[in-house]
């Protein structure tokens, strides 16, 4: 295994212990030379004292995290590596499929089935390629053995390979009832895609945890749409998470320029994309090509709009009082170009009541943002020689 932490991460009862390194076998007591400590410093927010302590470096463009019951973490980087940390170690899993990383594109999601403890299924994302290097979309799973991955299944592709390498969306969320929620982009070139039901472009999909389509979804009796679509009229959704108690889905997505959105997602809806947008055109700030209005009757408007840009990617909810009694029921949605995370506190009737800009450029663009099961918050750097970061409580 390749060692890239200087300092060990142990679960003990329900808390994360940092232990020193063995030192190696041959430096004798009076030689022994001391292990620098792990960059660490802390910083203040409204209502928490926080310590951000850099877990693990040297990952290229880390994507997505997931926590194993037994303390491991998996870690995807977006060049096609799926990792298992240990005790500061990274370990590179064998027996992935061939993934087009090129440009957005590359392995992406990983996700452990809510009943991972008896069925040991990993879910991972990620863009495939065909004969002509055109990418899709697609969704697998496998399960470990040892450092490889076994049993490997193909569940889903999106019906239609296409180019640029852009927009691929690709979060994984689990509904109370089971069902995998899954993120596909307009993929860029063409954004009415995202308009038509016959198209995955543009959707978020809802599917068995077999891959199958679930009886319930909302347009199985169309024949005109993809029985998978679950809502649709979405540019890129790149944060999604489903609140544990309600049920609630929530989704953050990128727009143009000045409209990257937070959803709340309802089955069957259209989000509007690119028919309705509140950006502006990157290149002419004038009006996006194919948008038509601001807001349209049987279009969902966003529940809140990010300003200034903030390019969104990975979203948590907070559901303890680890930090602060008033986070609980806080969203967590990390940005990338915006090199922070937003707070949101919502109300009942899911209006935005306040935005407090966390971590601001302290470890550049955010990939992903997590809860462990330690109620700590995990972030991934997005970089050439990207990080997993810890946030904690600094008493």
């Amino acid at each position: 295994m390749i060692s890239r932490l200087l300092f060990a991460v142990l679960f003990l009862g329900g808390s994360l212990i940092f232990t020193a390194c063995e030192a190696p076998e041959e430096t004798t007591p009076e030689t022994e030379e001391t292990q620098p400590e792990p960059e660490s410093r802390s910083l203040s927010s409204q209502y928490a004292d926080m310590r951000l302590t850099e877990v693990v470096g040297g990952l290229q463009n880390p994507w997505s995290i997931a926590f194993m019951p037994d303390g491991r973490m998996l870690v995807t980087e977006r060049a096609g590596r799926l990792n298992v940390l240990e005790n500061g170690d990274v370990t590179g899993v064998s027996g992935l499929p061939e993934i087009h990383a090129r440009g957005q594109g590359g392995l992406m999601e990983v996700s452990l089935h809510p009943d991972y403890e008896s069925n040991g299924w990993i879910y991972l994302t990620y863009s495939k390629p065909d004969d002509e290097e055109q990418t899709a979309t697609a969704l697998i799973r496998g399960q470990l053995d040892g450092y490889e991955l076994v049993n490997v299944e193909e569940l889903f592709v999106q019906d239609r390979y296409s180019g640029p390498g852009r927009h691929y969306g690709s979060r994984l969320a689990w509904t109370l009832d089971g069902k995998l929620l899954m993120s596909i982009g307009d993929r860029g070139a063409n954004p009415p895609r995202a308009q038509d039901l016959g198209d995955h472009a543009g959707t978020l999909l809802r599917l068995n945890d077999d891959g199958t389509v679930p009886d319930d979804n909302p347009f199985v009796n169309d024949e005109n749409a993809h029985d998978e679509i679950y809502s649709y009229g979405h540019r890129n959704i790149q944060g999604l998470v489903v609140d544990p108690e309600t049920g609630e889905i929530w989704a953050t997505e990128h727009g143009p320029r000045g409209s990257d959105e937070l959803n709340y997602i309802e089955a069957g809806e259209n989000y509007g994309w690119p028919t309705v947008s509140l950006g502006l055109d990157y290149g002419t700030q004038e009006q996006f090509p194919h948008t038509e209005a601001r807001s349209m009757e049987g279009m969902v408007d966003p529940v809140y709009e990010f300003l200034p840009t903030h390019a969104p990617s990975g979203l948590a909810l907070v559901t303890e009082d680890n930090f602060a009694e008033q986070w609980v029921g806080n969203l967590l949605a990390g940005g990338l170009v915006s090199q922070r995370i937003r707070r949101l506190v919502i109300r009942d009737d899911f209006e935005v009541l306040h935005d407090e800009e966390l971590l601001l450029q302290e470890v550049g663009r955010i990939r992903d943002v997590r809860i462990g099961p330690d109620n700590n918050i995990y972030i991934l750097q997005d970089h050439p020689q990207g990080s997993v970061w810890l946030v904690e409580p600094d008493n």
